[in-house]
C-alpha cells in the first residue's frame, strides 16, 4: 500500500525535494501509526498520530503543495485503505464492519485536520521567518527530516512494545 500511495504522490506532484526513500519512510510511518490508532492502544497512539500528521502537513508545505493538495493526499490513503481492506471488513458482521469503517474514517479525518494545522503553521512561520534570519521554517534539510522521522518512529515503537 505504501508503494501505491508513494507512486500516486510522485506522479501527481513530481515528488518535490524529498528523496523517494525518505518519502516512503514517511508514508510507512503514517500507515503504521494509523494501524496503532485502530488498535487497543489508540489512546497512547493519539499523541503520536497528531504529531506525525502535523509533520506531514509541514513537509507538504516544504514540498510546495497547496493546502487542498495535502487533503487530497490523505484522501488517497483512504481510497487505498478501502481497496485493500474493504473485502475483509465486508466479510465481517454488518454492525462490526460499519464500526470499523466509521472508526477508520474518524481517525483519517482527525489526521487531515492535523496535517492542515501543520501546513498552516509552516506557512505562517515561513512568512515570519525563523530567528530573524532569511531562511523560512519551510526550508529544512533531508537530515532534519530524517531526524524528525526517527523521533516519531521511536515513539511509535515504544507504543508497539506495550502490546
Amino acid at each position: 500500500m505504501v508503494a501505491e500511495w508513494a507512486e500516486w504522490l510522485i506522479e501527481r506532484t513530481a515528488g518535490g525535494s524529498i528523496p523517494p526513500e525518505v518519502l516512503d519512510r514517511e508514508l510507512r510511518l503514517v500507515i503504521d501509526t494509523l494501524i496503532e490508532m485502530l488498535g487497543p492502544l489508540r489512546r497512547e497512539a493519539k499523541l503520536v498520530w497528531d504529531a506525525v500528521m502535523e509533520h506531514y502537513g509541514r513537509t507538504a508545505a516544504a514540498r510546495g503543495l497547496a493546502a487542498g493538495e495535502v487533503v487530497d493526499e490523505i484522501q488517497q490513503l483512504r481510497v487505498l485503505l478501502i481497496q485493500h481492506i474493504g473485502p475483509t471488513v465486508a466479510a465481517m458482521r454488518p454492525r462490526r464492519a460499519v464500526a470499523v469503517f466509521v472508526r477508520l474514517s474518524a481517525v483519517l479525518d482527525r489526521g487531515i485536520s492535523q496535517a492542515v494545522v501543520g501546513y498552516t503553521d509552516a506557512l505562517v512561520a515561513s512568512l515570519m521567518m525563523t530567528d530573524r534570519q532569511s531562511a523560512p521554517l519551510t526550508d529544512f534539510t533531508v537530515e532534519d527530516f530524517g531526524r524528525r522521522l526517527s523521533h516519531f518512529e521511536g515513539e511509535l515503537a515504544a507504543i508497539v512494545a506495550k502490546r
